[in-house]
């Protein structure tokens, strides 16, 4: 019965992973509705502290795209890129990482790609060398960013089952893993293929003047655009509240305190702000069964908490119009990942809460022989669901449930990216139309594609590196 269930998950999430968009989570309804009306199986949870968090933190990015302030940060990118073109395949997927990295998504690169081409082109630079592993850091940025619904995940999860992990340390170990694993990748891509002037492909459409004029007609830039001094501001109130977030998680000694009674058996309950005295007078609290404690703000209230006054002062200092942010991509992106973690994670809760003691039993010795073997279920779910949020909100319980320890879960962190494995994410198909010379394809085997080869050894190397990290930490 479970292999059959099972199956009915798998096949949800292959049909939606081809419909894309909302239709993974709208089609993950339809596994979930099949297991609790159709097989009797008690409903698991919805993720809602996740997303929530997603909802806020979109709210705010978009409204900073809405000002104008993407553009300003894109510029910025630009300049850099065209101050060292001989270097793009280095520099672009730095460029397109930290964007993410800031803003928690990694569909601002359709913006950078073009300019990315352009410069490669002009240069004499095969652009699928810099453009592959540029959209793959463009995904890569999500397990860095300290707003990304992977990151806030990991963290609230990890705290709910004993890990005390906070977003700063998840950062400590990712960003560094991450970029290395960039920079190898960017190595591997440094000589990739066949130079332009070599390429009898490449060749044979510069000989056409219809594709000559399409490839060098028209330059891809931001430069020209004028931007407003009220984007600018934006931009400062955006990465003022992810720094206040960060000091945040960084000290929560800082944040205020809420009495919160405590059971011997581990239930938790609010009590309506009563004070300690109040709640002995009630009898609510009773010596040896019972015990008040204070209980700092959680960081799941805090980000959501300071995101939306962020979304408020760019609304009222920077000009930004709600309906531009909402028809933005960056709001819309951030609103589809909503749906789809809150179908899939709900559908896997479901399936995985009702069979957690065989699971266990069947995986048991597995893990603890090998627990960073995870890293390979990680990377897999990725390929079928292509949103990392996802895959840790949907499998992350079920590794701790496992008995695998919160210092090897962080370690193996960076692998839950591998939606990159099958060439079908917006990303990577807008990045293969941006390039105008033709080199950045998808192959005829499917599999052989501009991407494969800097996402493997970007999220190798960077999984690597961050057990390393994590172990030296923990």
């Amino acid at each position: 019965m479970f292999l059959l269930q099972l199956t009915i998950v798998l096949v949800a999430l292959y049909v939606g992973s081809r419909y894309g968009s909302l239709a993974l989570g709208a089609i993950s309804g339809i596994a979930l509705a099949l297991l609790v009306l159709g097989f009797g199986l008690k409903p698991g949870n919805p993720p809602t502290d996740v997303i929530y968090i997603i909802v806020a933190a979109v709210t705010c990015a978009g409204m900073m795209h809405a000002s104008g302030g993407m553009d300003w940060l894109i510029q910025i990118a630009e300049r850099l890129l065209r101050r060292h073109p001989g270097h793009i395949t280095f520099f672009a997927p730095l460029c397109t990482f930290f964007l993410t990295v800031l803003v928690g998504t990694g569909h601002v690169v359709y913006t950078l790609m073009p300019i990315i081409c352009d410069i490669a082109l002009r240069k004499g630079i095969r652009p699928e060398r810099p453009c592959g592993v540029a959209s793959i850091a463009s995904q890569v940025g999500i397990t860095c960013s300290p707003i990304a619904a992977a990151v806030v995940a990991f963290a609230t999860i990890s705290a709910a089952n004993g890990f005390d992990i906070t977003i700063p340390r998840i950062l400590m170990v990712t960003l560094p893993a991450s970029v290395i694993g960039l920079l190898a990748a960017s190595a591997c891509s440094y000589k990739r293929g066949l130079d332009l002037d070599k390429d009898p492909q490449f060749q044979a459409r510069l000989r056409n003047p219809e594709t000559y004029q399409y490839m060098y007609g028209n330059e891809a830039t931001l430069l020209d655009r004028e931007i407003p001094a009220s984007a600018r501001r934006a931009v400062y109130i955006f990465l003022g509240a992810i720094a206040l977030i960060v000091v945040y998680a960084s000290c929560q000694s800082l944040l205020p305190t809420y009495s919160q009674v405590v059971a011997v058996n581990g239930a938790t309950g609010t009590w309506n702000g009563l004070t300690a005295a109040q709640l002995v007078q009630l009898g609510i609290v009773r010596e040896g069964l019972t015990q008040v404690v204070e209980q700092p703000l959680k960081m799941n209230i805090v980000i959501q908490v300071v995101m939306l006054v962020a979304a408020a002062l760019i609304v009222i200092f920077c000009k930004a119009s709600p309906k531009k942010a909402v028809a933005g991509a960056v709001w819309q992106s951030g609103m589809v990942a909503v749906v789809a973690i809150y179908g899939i994670a709900w559908m896997a809760d479901t399936l995985f809460s009702n069979y957690m003691g065989d699971i266990q039993q069947l995986l048991s010795s597995v893990v603890h022989d090998y627990p960073w073997s995870i890293a390979f279920v990680f990377f897999a779910v990725s390929m079928l669901i292509n949103s990392q949020g996802a895959v840790v909100v949907s499998m992350l319980p079920l590794a701790y449930s496992l008995g695998i320890p919160g210092e090897v879960l962080l370690g193996v962190f960076p692998s839950v990216y591998g939606y990159f494995f099958i060439p079908n994410y917006p990303s990577d198909i807008a990045t293969v139309n941006f390039d105008r010379s033709g080199t950045t394809v998808i192959g005829k085997y499917l599999l052989n594609h501009s991407f494969m080869m800097p996402g493997l050894v970007s999220v190798g190397v960077a999984t690597l590196i961050s057990m390393l990290l994590a172990r030296l930490l923990y």
